[in-house]
């Protein structure tokens, strides 16, 4: 079934995407834009921003926005999503997509870019987060989505900041799940495998990296970002309404 063919009830949602101008933030942004959800979207290419909001089919009185914004900023990033409660009617859903997976030798890495990773893949979900709740726990409800990876499961060479990062993410996400549940926001983690983006394609899932892969996945099928963005729509739907805490592994069956 086609995102276009899904209904989960998300017209009028007001939501907020962190690295939504390429990739599975791309198709985060379409997904609920689909939906009919008043959608704002940051990142750090205003290129690709542009370009995606230029090509969005949007709906009369459906609010959606690109904004260029750099995430380890944290005080412009609380800033933002506090306006953004405003200008989207109010702030339902967010979700904390941004993310950098460069490689580095762990012998080589420093500590500025040990820093900087902990600040893109972990500390801006955190903060993203705390903004967030500030404005949703005042309605009682509310969802955020974190992405962890598994590669925090079952490790990989070269991506050590990478992966202690997105195992922060799953145990950041067990935690928050707990101190925002009475106020009733949910928060879980999407835990996805190898997705084919676009920049994967181009320079690591290799033909002979993706034979690899599909050597130790139970369901031999490349899994997409439109695969990730179904499953982001129902975790932000009231159809998961008592689903919080929980880190959603969906890699075709590898951990």
């Amino acid at each position: 079934m086609t995102i276009s063919q899904l209904d989960y009830r998300l017209g009028g949602r007001g939501v907020f995407i962190t690295g939504g101008a390429s990739g599975i933030g791309a198709a985060l942004v379409r997904a609920f834009v689909e939906q009919g959800a008043n959608v704002t979207f940051v990142d750090t290419n205003r290129d690709a921003g542009e370009a995606l909001l230029q090509g969005l089919d949007i709906n009369r009185g459906q609010q959606v926005a690109f904004h260029l914004l750099d995430v380890t900023d944290t005080k412009q990033l609380q800033q933002m999503i506090t306006e953004q409660d405003q200008k989207l009617g109010q702030l339902d859903i967010l979700i904390n997509n941004v993310g950098n997976d460069s490689r580095h030798d762990a012998d080589g890495v420093d500590e500025h870019e040990w820093k900087q990773c902990m600040a893109i893949n972990l500390d801006s979900a955190f903060f993203a987060s705390q903004a967030a709740y500030l404005v949703m726990k005042q309605r009682k409800q509310g969802v955020i989505i974190n992405f962890s990876s598994n590669m925090a499961y079952i490790g990989e060479r070269n991506m050590a900041g990478y992966i202690t990062a997105k195992a922060g993410i799953a145990g950041m996400t067990k935690a928050l799940a707990k101190d925002y549940g009475e106020s009733r926001v949910r928060v879980n983690a999407i835990v996805p495998g190898w997705v084919a983006t676009q920049r994967q394609l181009e320079q690591w899932l290799s033909p002979e990296q993706e034979q690899q892969l599909m050597e130790k996945v139970a369901i031999q099928k490349r899994i997409t970002p439109e695969d990730i963005a179904k499953l982001a729509l129902f975790l932000t739907s009231e159809d998961s309404e008592l689903i919080t805490g929980q880190c959603m592994v969906i890699d075709g069956g590898r951990v």
